[in-house]
């Protein structure tokens, strides 16, 4: 298995804003092969920030890497764009494969 995340930074009071971009969102993972799960995460409000991640689950790294090449990701990203002010940066990716 492997775990796929993304880290945001949000700025803040923006938090409301942000999740209503990834609800309504269509992620077009339910089309894709080796795509097990995916959670949104919330951390503790900072003063400057907010953290959220998102949490996918696959199959295999490899399953991740095609969905990443893939019409359905293209899709999922094509309306993306959240409105000016909701990040501070780009997300930071992290991948790990499940080895227990």
């Amino acid at each position: 298995m492997y775990i796929a995340m993304n880290r945001f930074r949000i700025a803040p009071g923006r938090e409301d804003d942000f999740l209503e971009v990834w609800r309504n969102r269509d992620s077009h993972l339910d089309e894709v092969p080796g795509f097990k799960q995916f959670k949104m995460l919330q951390g503790e409000k900072q003063e400057d920030h907010t953290v959220f991640i998102s949490h996918s689950v696959w199959e295999s790294e490899e399953a991740f890497r095609d969905w990443t090449k893939s019409d359905a990701f293209r899709k999922a990203h094509a309306n993306a764009k959240a409105p000016e002010g909701i990040y501070l940066g780009p997300p930071k990716f992290e991948g790990y494969d499940v080895v227990l």
